[in-house]
């Protein structure tokens, strides 16, 4: 009789304990694939914030041309694209450089060859484009973080995650590996 609850209790034991190390498997599976979605966001808003400033030369120069007594607005534009890319791309650096845009393509109003210059109007609408695909990246990146978040703070898995290495992500933030990417930037001369 005691050996019948004895071989009980030790199959009761082996299928909990099987039963607990796949539960882990599973909940690391679905934070490692979380994380990578996390990881994705980042490197989508780093790539359009990348882009972004690389197109920022090309519209300069093609205004230069036209409003080459603009300067002062034309310095402020790349200074401002300069300090955005040594920065945080999610710190008020970018707002600066957002501000110091809008007031560049505002310049097409009081030029109106300048606003007919399809290559001003080419570079005006690839800009929009870029910034209508960095919202929409930081939207991506934020919900790809509220996911991880959620499941890595949801039970059981709260029990492991911290043990596991997975660290709640920040929303709209890179990290200090993918920051020195934005920085490179091309050449501009006046």
């Amino acid at each position: 009789m005691f050996e019948i609850f004895g071989w009980f209790w030790t199959s009761a034991i082996v299928v909990i304990v099987v039963g607990l190390v796949l539960l882990v498997i599973g909940i690391y599976n679905n934070l490692v694939g979380l994380r990578q979605n996390v990881r994705q966001g980042v490197a989508d808003i780093d790539a359009q914030l990348r882009l972004r400033h690389d197109l920022i030369p090309n519209l300069v120069e093609t205004v230069k041309g036209y409003a080459s007594h603009e300067s002062s607005t034309l310095e402020n534009v790349i200074q401002a694209r300069n300090t955005a890319a040594k920065g945080n791309p999610s710190s008020s650096d970018e707002k600066g450089l957002k501000i110091a845009l809008d007031n560049l393509l505002a310049l097409g109003e009081d030029y109106p060859d300048l606003k007919a210059n399809t290559n001003f109007q080419e570079l005006q609408t690839e800009l929009a484009d870029v910034e209508d695909k960095l919202a929409a990246s930081r939207r991506a990146l934020n919900a790809a973080v509220a996911r991880f978040n959620t499941a890595r703070e949801a039970f059981p898995a709260v029990l492991f995650a911290g043990t596991l290495g997975f660290q709640e992500a920040d929303f709209n933030r890179l990290d200090d590996s993918e920051k020195g990417t934005v920085d490179q930037r091309p050449a501009v001369s006046f």
